[in-house]
């Protein structure tokens, strides 16, 4: 999955950003569980983009 920069965010529709949302929080979830588990994340900087990503998506949901 890509980053994505404000501009994408900000054209998305509302719904579209809590669908984003929603499906980078589940990926979150399953990078965590795998390193919960024991395992090594295949690429551990995509956590802190992810986090990163859903930041920016909430951010500019409150701007809205």
């Amino acid at each position: 999955m890509a980053i994505f920069r404000p501009r994408q965010i900000r054209d998305m529709s509302a719904e579209d950003r809590t669908k984003k949302i929603e499906e980078l929080k589940l990926e979150l979830f399953k990078e965590n569980g795998k390193i919960d588990v024991g395992g090594v994340s295949d690429n551990p900087g995509r956590i802190s983009e992810i986090k990163r990503t859903i930041a920016r998506i909430l951010t500019i949901q409150k701007e809205m």
